[in-house]
C-alpha cells in the first residue's frame, strides 16, 4: 500500500520541543495524533499507546503560536492545514478561549479498498461503520478516488469538516477527479447534500459522518432519486444503527407491528413485534473493527430482518493476510439485541421439573409408524450406493453431516435457536413443515390444532410436545431428537475402531438403513445376510439407536430386520 501523509507540514506548526522528538522518532510513520493541553506535557499517540514527548509543559504562548499558523476554527471547532489532510481540533474553556489542541494526522492510503473493490462495481450504496479512528475516512477517501478515476463516475463529496479532501479551496489529489462541496456550518450539511443532487448531476454522493436526523432523511431522499451513496456513521455494529432512532432510517427504519393469533403462534413470538418499515437507503453495510479486517453485509434488508427476528446471522469477514492477499471467511453470529422487543425474555425464567412427552404419547391416530417391512435389497442409489460402501471416509463424512430439520410452533424461536447453539446440536430450524423431520410445540397447541396433526401424519413427521416453554423441557426434547435421529460421533468412532473392511461395510449398511429408511420413511428394513460375528456387530449399532430388531432366516442365510419406534 502507498501512503502519503505530508507529516512535515503538520510538524512545522508545533513548538520546537514537540517537533524535534517527533522528527527523530523511529515510529513517526505510525503517529495517530499529537495532544497539547495547557499546563500538561505534550503527548504523541500511537496504535500501541501514548507517550510523552517532553518534560516541558504546554504554555499559553505555545498554543497561540500554533493557532496563528493555521486557519480559523469553524463552528465544529476544527481547522486544518491547506493542501493536506491533517485536522486540528480545539478544546475551549467557558469563556471560549482555546486551552487544548488535538493535531490529527491525515493520511492518504492507496490500496485499502481492494478488499471491497467488487462491491464498488455493483453500484450499490455503501455504509461504513466503526468507532472513531478505525480508518473510515481513509477508506471513504480511497473509495472516492476509485469511483472517480477508475470507474469514471461523476462523484461529488459533501466535505463538512474538510477531512476527506483536505483544507483549503483546492482539494487534495487523493480524491482524484471527484468534485468537493464544502459546508459553511455543520448543521447545514443536509442542505448541501440535496443541493449537490439538484445542481451538479452526480452519479455518486460521498458523505462523511452522517449523524443527525435531517442528514439521514436527506440520504434517504438521495437514494430514492437513484444516486449511489457512500457514507460513514459512528457505531461498531449494524445493530447499533438499528438501535439508534436518529440513524435507523438509513437501514429502513423500524416499527411495531401487531400480528394475528395464528401468525404469532407460528413465529413463536408475541403479538407486537418490531419489523423493518421501508427499503434501506444503503444496500451494503461494512463494519470496520480493525484496519485489516472488515465484516461485510451485502444485503442489508435481509440482515436487518434477521436481527429484528433474533435469527442466526451469516457474516462475511474479509481481511488481509501477512502477504497482502485477501481472505474471505464465513462466520455465524446469533444476534440477541432485540430479545426484549419482539419476544419474551426467557433468561429470567426458572426451569421447572415438567416432563416432556413426544408424539408417541399422542392419541393412536397420531402415531406415524408403519409395520411394513422394507427390504434394503430394493433400495436404490439414493439410499445406499455400492460405490460409497467402498469409500468409508466419504460415508463417514456424509453421515456425520446430516442435520435435523425442526419446525417450531408456538414456542419462542430465539429461545430454541440459542439453545441449539449453546448445545452445538445438529438441528436447523425451518419454516416449511413439509421439510421438517420433527415438530416441537406446546402440548395444548397440538391438541387444539388439528391441521398440525394432519400434516404431521400425512408427512410422517414425529411431533414432540412440551408442557411449558421452559429451557429444561426444550433441552430434553432436542436431545431426544438427536439421540433418536443420529448416533453420536464418538460412539460411531469407537464402534469402527480397528475394524476390517468387511466389518465396516456391515456397519455402514446398518447405519444407512437406520438413518435413511427407518427414520426417514418410518418403515422396517431388512439387512443383507451376514455371518454371526457381523450380525452381532450390527446389533451393537442398532442398540445405540435404541431400536428393536429381530434375527430370522435359515442357517447360512440369516439376516436382521430393524423396526421403527
Amino acid at each position: 500500500m502507498l501512503i502519503a501523509d505530508d507529516l512535515d507540514k503538520l510538524l512545522d506548526i508545533l513548538p520546537d520541543f514537540v517537533k524535534s522528538p517527533l522528527k527523530k522518532h523511529s515510529r513517526k510513520k505510525f503517529l495517530i495524533e499529537v495532544v497539547m493541553d495547557l499546563g500538561r506535557r505534550p503527548e504523541a499517540r500511537f496504535p500501541d499507546g501514548p507517550e510523552y514527548l517532553s518534560t516541558i509543559n504546554i504554555s499559553w504562548y505555545d498554543l497561540d503560536s500554533c493557532i496563528k499558523k493555521i486557519p480559523h476554527f469553524s463552528g465544529d471547532n476544527r481547522s486544518g492545514i491547506e493542501c493536506t489532510l491533517h485536522r486540528i481540533s480545539s478544546i475551549k474553556n467557558r469563556k471560549g478561549t482555546i486551552i487544548g489542541l488535538t493535531c490529527r494526522v491525515g493520511r492518504a492510503i492507496f490500496g485499502t479498498v481492494s478488499i471491497i473493490r467488487d462491491l464498488l462495481y455493483n453500484g450499490n450504496s455503501i455504509l461504513l461503520l466503526g468507532k472513531p479512528g478505525v480508518g473510515k475516512t481513509t477508506a471513504i477517501r480511497e473509495i472516492t478516488r476509485v469511483l472517480a478515476d477508475e470507474m469514471q463516475k461523476r462523484v461529488v463529496i459533501i466535505d463538512t469538516s474538510n477531512e476527506i479532501a483536505g483544507d483549503g479551496d483546492i482539494p487534495h489529489p487523493a480524491i482524484g477527479r471527484a468534485r468537493r462541496m464544502q459546508v459553511t456550518r455543520p448543521e447545514l450539511q443536509h442542505q448541501v447534500m440535496i443541493e449537490a443532487v439538484e445542481n451538479h448531476m452526480p452519479e455518486v454522493i460521498i458523505i462523511d459522518e452522517i449523524g443527525t436526523e435531517l442528514e439521514a432523511l436527506a440520504a434517504r431522499t438521495i437514494a430514492e432519486r437513484g444516486v449511489q451513496l457512500v457514507g460513514t456513521a459512528h457505531g461498531n455494529y449494524l445493530e447499533s444503527v438499528i438501535n439508534n432512532p436518529i440513524l435507523s432510517d438509513l437501514i429502513g427504519g423500524i416499527q411495531y407491528v401487531t400480528l394475528g393469533d395464528d401468525e404469532a403462534k407460528r413465529r413463536g413470538s408475541q403479538k407486537s413485534i418490531l419489523e423493518r418499515k421501508a427499503v434501506p437507503a444503503f444496500q451494503v453495510a461494512i463494519e470496520i473493527h480493525d484496519r485489516n479486517s472488515w465484516i461485510i453485509h451485502e444485503k442489508v434488508d435481509e440482515i436487518v430482518d434477521k436481527i429484528l427476528q433474533g435469527s442466526l446471522l451469516s457474516l462475511q469477514r474479509r481481511k488481509f493476510d501477512y502477504y497482502g492477499s485477501i481472505l474471505i471467511q464465513c462466520e455465524n453470529s446469533n444476534s440477541t439485541a432485540f430479545i426484549t422487543y419482539g419476544n419474551n425474555n426467557y433468561s429470567s425464567h426458572k426451569p421447572s421439573n415438567t416432563n416432556i412427552s413426544t408424539g408417541l404419547n399422542l392419541p393412536n391416530d397420531e402415531n406415524i409408524c408403519s409395520d411394513n417391512v422394507y427390504n434394503i435389497n430394493n433400495v436404490g442409489t439414493d439410499c445406499i450406493p455400492n460405490i460409497i460402501l467402498n469409500n468409508h471416509s466419504q460415508v463417514n463424512q456424509n453421515l456425520n453431516s446430516n442435520l435435523i430439520n425442526l419446525y417450531v410452533y408456538g414456542i419462542n424461536l430465539l429461545l430454541i435457536e440459542s439453545t441449539i447453539n449453546s448445545l452445538n446440536l445438529s438441528i436447523v430450524l425451518t419454516r416449511d413443515i413439509s421439510r421438517a423431520n420433527y415438530v416441537l410445540a406446546p402440548r395444548s397447541y397440538v391438541k387444539n390444532n388439528s391441521k398440525i396433526r394432519q400434516v404431521a401424519k400425512f408427512k410422517q413427521i414425529v411431533i414432540y410436545t412440551v408442557h411449558n416453554n421452559n429451557v429444561n423441557n426444550i433441552i430434553r426434547a432436542l436431545k431426544q431428537m438427536i439421540n433418536l435421529h443420529q448416533v453420536s460421533y464418538l460412539s460411531w468412532q469407537k464402534l469402527c475402531r480397528c475394524k476390517e473392511n468387511v466389518e465396516l461395510d456391515a456397519l455402514i449398511e446398518a447405519r444407512y438403513a437406520i438413518e435413511k429408511v427407518v427414520f426417514v420413511k418410518k418403515e422396517s428394513v431388512e439387512l443383507l445376510s451376514q455371518n454371526y460375528n457381523l450380525r452381532k456387530l450390527q446389533c451393537k449399532l442398532i442398540k445405540i439407536y435404541n431400536l428393536k430388531y429381530s434375527d430370522f432366516g435359515d442357517d447360512g442365510c440369516q439376516r436382521l430386520i430393524i423396526y421403527p419406534i
